[in-house]
């Protein structure tokens, strides 16, 4: 991706008009601490099961409640993120799409990112949509950490592709440039993610090099890492492209931040979904496929100006 996928992060795609209102605790939301999964965020694009192509795909008893429930940190813009009380973003202007396919409605439910798979598995909701990583790790249930299986594995219905960028104070005071560059340094990011993978990985590279290790400091959400960076409190965060392009362009009308270096390590992010539920893991193919052939999938991602990261079919665990 290149910086006209400014931001996971962005600006700009064509979106069907939600029907529904979207209901949740403010509070909750703005800081994205403790457990909101059972907190409703969204309740996107009333659903139409009798208008909608694809919907004697989906699980009969989705089909009948008409609702799908998404697991997701709602705190991520440009994928997913709050304004004026409603879930916006890539990620839901994603489902509304699917939505319109399968006759549902996506309901997205606020909560923190490195519990998501595990309220999936314990069947709070039915889907993740977070600007997850599929990853093999994820699908086999791997802890990326130690490497030892730490419970079952998920699959992902892919649908875009992004990779980690590192973001710094804008003039990047202490010449940032390469995760080399972060050896004996303060870095922020934000806990369960990819990128906190990445950094466990070079702070082995680091000290293997006889450098000092990263200082490593992980949140609960992103924006609370980004505020460490802002106060000059750690010289870099880690976070996925779109989102660090976003911030780049957005934080402090552009003044706060920048992104250096390139992309690493870029992959597909997927709609997490149990490996029980393969009926509606194919029925979310068979509508992302649709959409990617309709056009609305386009549409989306110009909207946010992230057409760099289009996938042109929807593959499922197709994350190395």
């Amino acid at each position: 991706m290149t910086a006209s996928t400014t931001r996971r992060t962005t600006a700009a795609r064509s979106r069907i008009a939600a029907v529904g209102a979207i209901a949740v605790a403010g509070a909750l939301i703005l800081t994205g601490c403790g457990d909101q999964t059972d907190k409703s965020s969204s309740d996107s694009n009333t659903a139409d099961s009798s208008n909608a192509p694809l919907a004697d795909k989906l699980p009969a008893d989705i089909r009948k409640a008409g609702v799908i429930k998404v697991g997701s940190d709602i705190a991520y813009p440009p994928v997913e993120f709050m304004k004026d009380g409603k879930a916006v973003g890539i990620d839901p202007d994603i489902a509304e799409a699917l939505g319109k396919q399968l006759g549902v409605k996506f309901d997205f439910q606020n909560g923190k990112f490195d519990q998501l798979i595990v309220g999936l598995q314990s069947d709070r909701f039915n889907v993740i949509m977070s600007a997850m990583n599929d990853t093999k790790d994820r699908q086999n249930g791997i802890d990326s950490d130690t490497g030892k299986k730490a419970g079952d594995g998920i699959d992902f219905v892919d649908y875009f592709t992004a990779g980690t960028s590192i973001l710094v104070q804008k003039g990047n005071p202490k010449g940032i440039e390469s995760l080399d560059d972060l050896c004996g340094q303060v870095v922020a990011l934000q806990r369960g993610t990819t990128s906190e993978g990445i950094a466990n990985a070079q702070n082995k590279k680091c000290t293997d090099d006889g450098k000092p290790a990263i200082k490593l400091q992980t949140y609960d959400t992103d924006p609370e890492a980004l505020l460490r960076l802002k106060q000059g409190a750690s010289v870099a965060d880690l976070n996925d492209f779109p989102v660090a392009a976003y911030n780049a362009k957005t934080s402090g009308g552009g003044k706060d931040f920048e992104v250096v270096g390139e992309q690493i390590e870029a992959g597909p992010y997927g709609i997490g979904v149990s490996k029980q539920d393969t009926q509606l893991r194919d029925a979310l193919q068979a509508a992302m496929n649709a959409i990617i052939e309709n056009g609305e999938y386009t549409k989306i991602l110009e909207k946010w100006n992230v057409t760099d990261g289009a996938v042109t079919e929807a593959k499922i665990n197709g994350g190395s």
